[in-house]
């Protein structure tokens, strides 16, 4: 059954009007929000902890800058817009205690709240606005008049006014130009968990490093093995990005087309979606959500590691000397850079 669909004529920002909206945090998520939100004509505060240096920018954009709690009492509508493994410690000693009655949690992403990690009162709206895309995006297609598509869900529980809640903020942020997709709190955190891990990040960086890996061993130069599996895998995402896989391979030739049909199944095979499968039921169970915070309490050190083995894979040096030499490619380096807080 497809996903119910709403648009800018279905919201109605009068829905925020005479509300004080509290965007807890200020990374990549929390100013795009917050921004678009202000240039909607609503009133906006921003809530950090005391110190955050994200407060300097926060009031360089001409925001109100408060400490956590005050945000979270001054707020009708407050946007936990922190990370995941914050969440819980955060609500804990600053946004439970001054909840009240009649106030609203918003979310991005439904992980602490699906998997019980905030359990928040009785008597107080949950309801999540998750654009699919990051924050700089969500920011600059608002500004050019556009907006980014989002999931929109209230959960159960929730008054009969956090429907209009919810689709007033997607507008605000620019999300209902496009359309926002009504899903749950359920749905949005086991896909998004799989999405990430079976195949947009996991399965994707292992499938590169894997055939990097094999060309290498056979004695193939690293510079022939990166381009082949990795630069060039942005042009095949692009072309499914723009038209689905049918229009990708419509764009390729009649080989790569016969090795696509023929040779993909056997790399992605039964035995890979078994192995999805596995994965999707360890989301589904809470198993991965609990792995997940043990390691993050327990300090990181299994992810700090495989991390840094990841930065030293000869893939990443062969990278680092092509791209120097492709002057009209934007480079970033984004290495160490953390959602803010």
């Amino acid at each position: 059954m497809p996903a119910k669909v709403y648009t800018d004529k279905d919201a109605d920002l009068g829905a925020l009007a005479n509300k004080t909206l509290a965007v807890l945090g200020y990374g990549s998520q929390g100013h795009a929000h917050a921004l678009n939100l202000k240039d909607s004509g609503c009133k906006v505060l921003i809530g950090l902890y005391p110190g955050s240096k994200s407060g300097a920018v926060a009031a360089q954009h001409g925001f109100e800058v408060v400490e956590t709690g005050e945000a979270v009492r001054r707020a009708d509508v407050i946007m936990v817009a922190l990370p995941d493994m914050k969440q819980a410690d955060v609500y804990e000693s600053s946004i439970r205690p001054n909840l009240a009655k009649g106030k609203t949690l918003l979310f991005s992403h439904g992980l602490n709240i699906h998997f019980g990690l905030i359990k928040p009162p009785k008597g107080v709206d949950i309801i999540m606005v998750a654009p699919k895309g990051p924050g700089h995006i969500v920011r600059r297609l608002y500004t050019e008049g556009k907006g980014m598509p989002a999931l929109v869900a209230v959960a159960p529980g929730s008054s009969k006014g956090a429907k209009a809640v919810v689709l007033a903020w997607a507008k605000g942020i620019g999300s209902t130009r496009a359309g926002v997709l009504q899903t749950s709190f359920k749905e949005e955190t086991e896909t998004d968990l799989f999405g990430e891990q079976a195949v947009l990040c996991g399965g994707a960086t292992a499938l590169v490093q894997a055939g990097f890996e094999t060309l290498v061993e056979a004695g193939y130069q690293p510079e022939m093995a990166y381009f082949e599996c990795l630069h060039e895998l942005k042009l095949i995402c692009d072309l499914m990005y723009e038209s689905g896989i049918a229009g990708m391979r419509f764009s390729i030739s009649e080989t790569a087309k016969y090795g696509d049909i023929t040779r993909g199944p056997r790399i992605v095979n039964k035995k890979t979606k078994a192995e999805m499968k596995k994965i999707l039921k360890e989301i589904q169970t809470g198993k991965f959500t609990a792995e997940w915070v043990k390691e993050y309490k327990g300090g990181l050190k299994n992810y700090k590691k495989k991390l840094a083995d990841g930065e030293k894979h000869q893939i990443e040096k062969t990278g680092a000397y092509l791209r120097g030499m492709m002057p009209w490619m934007s480079k970033k380096n984004i290495k160490g850079v953390q959602a803010a807080y």
